[in-house]
């Protein structure tokens, strides 16, 4: 089904070559896909929901011959069938007309069957097997389209109003067209690397807060925290260093046409170390002239509640 977003929110951004923008967004079934397919349309993307395969090419054309309409989203997943064996070919082929973008969604099994009990809708690929099987089925039907990806996005700790901030983020329409807007984001090694990371940097090397005990149930957002993990010299000098080489970066990423770019810090439980370098990277970058978020991905409901104030 389209979607048509009003002509007061139609707002086109310059792009390379001239060329429309084309969003496709894939996934697992109960990752976000109608969370972010709406985001979109709110942004004024022209939106169409499960469009079949074999009418991408012809809808991409049609795209690139209207000038009214320079920017769209569509959904494509499991629902196509066996047709969704030929998406990568085909979206392969769409650099002649357009300048296309694939989302890829996923969340963690868990999370996945919580929201299908919750809503009580089947699995898309049926009844005859359990959620368990058939979220499996799905992600090794799907393997061949994320490993082509642009971007993968893991909303197993997301809201629906955290999913939609973070599109907003990467695809709302900015006032300079050479603006990169930069994610930096924790996280604890013991739970994985984020999987949309860009550049992924190990703070492990640097003192521990979590071993002294009145920090322990605190975060890196915590002021004592922050002050005891800047007390370190090598704290300091790998701020300076990493500053230096993104500000360096950043503008080589600016010129080859890159919108977005998320920057991971990593400790052990992200928690302490990587939380409180993250924020004051984001500092840095913004004080030289970029547009930066910071999120924090395994700083527990507890912890942020007694780390509630601010570095």
């Amino acid at each position: 089904m389209a979607r048509q977003s009003s002509p007061a929110n139609r707002h086109p951004r310059k792009n390379r070559a001239g060329k429309p923008d084309l969003v496709v967004i894939t996934g697992l079934s109960g990752s976000g896909k109608a969370s972010v397919l709406k985001a979109l349309e709110d942004l004024g993307y022209y939106s169409v929901d499960n469009l079949p395969v074999e009418l991408i090419p012809k809808f991409a054309e049609l795209l690139g011959d209207n000038p009214a309409v320079r920017r769209a989203a569509i959904v494509v997943d499991i629902r196509e069938g066996t047709g969704l064996r030929r998406f990568p070919e085909v979206f392969a082929r769409l650099r002649g007309s357009v300048n296309p973008q694939l989302i890829f969604l996923e969340a963690d099994d868990g999370a996945l069957v919580r929201r299908f009990s919750e809503t009580r809708r089947p699995h898309p690929l049926g009844t005859g097997r359990s959620i368990v099987k058939s979220i499996a089925l799905e992600r090794a039907r799907l393997a061949p389209i994320r490993a082509t990806a642009d971007l993968i996005i893991n909303t197993s700790q997301y809201t629906v109003h955290e999913l939609r901030a973070v599109i907003e983020d990467r695809f709302r329409h900015r006032g300079r067209g050479s603006e990169i807007m930069i994610n930096v984001t924790s996280f604890g090694y013991r739970n994985g690397v984020p999987a949309d990371s860009d550049l992924v940097f190990d703070v492990r090397f640097l003192p521990n807060p979590n071993y002294i005990p009145r920090f322990k149930h605190l975060t890196g957002q915590n002021p004592a925290v922050a002050k005891y993990i800047r007390s370190f010299p090598q704290t300091i000098e790998f701020l300076a260093r990493i500053t230096d080489l993104l500000v360096y970066l950043l503008p080589h990423y600016i010129r080859e046409g890159k919108s977005y770019l998320t920057i991971a810090f990593g400790c052990t439980g992200g928690q302490h170390r990587s939380v409180m370098i993250a924020d004051e990277i984001r500092k840095q970058l913004i004080n030289a002239g970029f547009d930066a978020k910071v999120s924090h991905r395994d700083i527990t409901f507890e912890r942020k509640t007694a780390g509630a104030g601010r570095a």
